[in-house]
């Protein structure tokens, strides 16, 4: 991370003193087309100078890795699990407009529409140092349209984050203490993978943990994918249990119950999303479920509550 600052530091100055070369030349002599030139030389800078603002705030041990994003649908059955799936096309829109990568490693719908729960990872450079922010339970306000009556609905889903943990990290997992359950997937993917038992669903019995992956056509890979994410989620119970006190991310996990909510979005009667730590809020509530993210991330990492 300190190599990548320094060589954005050093485009940056870079660009600084071409622009101070420009401008003392327009100071001689007037020149439009050089005018034109130094104001997007300009622009430039100053996002550069954003995004190394940005850098310098994902300080985190694990900032720069990717991410494991899993989100579950709350009490409320099908509002709910819609409310899931919205919440999962928005950090898709997210992903797609910041060049990252996603891959669903789990997917259950929901028994009539929408996602039950969803787990997938994202990567890119500083993947989960930006989506740790959104650890916690969102809330839904709108107009349900599953409603024949038009009536108000309040639906929640809560998401956690995990850091993909390089293979150098040593967890240490004995094979005695997994339970590997094999069967047919039931999401989405075609025939060979809904036919099939490649489904694999792993749970570590000291810590009660429940992984599963049904993406993929292999059992070996769907296998591999389960022990990725189990191999990260018990990285945090540790980081939870040797610094409960001071990692803000996991407590702020530890209170990721339904009523504590992080976020609402309210699409009726008015249109506002408000994060409720930061106090950063938007009218412009479908630019945000279409996955413009940013402001509330760079807010909360500003006012360091994750």
């Amino acid at each position: 991370m300190l190599t990548d600052l320094i060589g954005d530091w050093g485009k940056f100055t870079g660009g600084l003193e071409e622009l101070e070369t420009g401008l003392s030349l327009v100071a001689e002599q007037e020149d439009p087309a050089l005018s034109t030139e130094l104001a997007q030389i300009t622009a430039q800078l100053e996002k550069r100078l954003a995004d190394i603002e940005l850098k310098n705030l994902l300080s985190g041990e694990n900032d720069a890795k990717d991410a494991i994003v899993a989100i579950h649908s709350g009490a409320g059955g099908t509002e709910s699990a819609d409310w899931a799936s919205m919440l999962y096309r928005m950090y898709t829109r997210w992903a797609e407009a910041n060049g990252f990568t996603l891959t669903v490693l789990d997917y259950q719908p929901g028994e009539e529409a929408g996602i039950r729960a969803v787990t997938f990872e994202v990567s890119g450079a500083y993947a989960f140092g930006k989506l740790k922010a959104e650890v916690g339970v969102h809330r839904l306000v709108r107009i349900s349209p599953y409603d024949a009556n038009k009536r108000r609905h309040t639906s929640f889903a809560s998401v956690f984050v995990y850091p993909d943990i390089e293979e150098s990290i040593e967890i240490d997992i004995n094979p005695a203490d997994l339970r590997i359950d094999i069967f047919r997937s039931s999401g989405p993917g075609g025939q060979g993978v809904n036919t099939t038992d490649s489904a694999v669903r792993i749970t570590h019995l000291p810590t009660n943990i429940v992984v599963q992956s049904q993406n993929e056509r292999s059992q070996l890979k769907n296998k591999s994918q389960a022990m990725k994410v189990l191999k990260a989620r018990l990285y945090d119970l540790k980081k939870q249990e040797l610094d409960a006190e001071k990692d803000k991310i996991n407590a702020t996990k530890q209170r990721a119950a339904f009523g504590s909510q992080i976020r609402s979005y309210v699409l009726h009667p008015y249109q506002l999303v408000k994060d409720h730590r930061t106090e950063h809020e938007t009218g412009q509530a479908q630019k945000v479920l279409d996955g413009d993210l940013d402001p509330f991330m760079e807010a909360a990492l500003l006012q360091k509550v994750v």
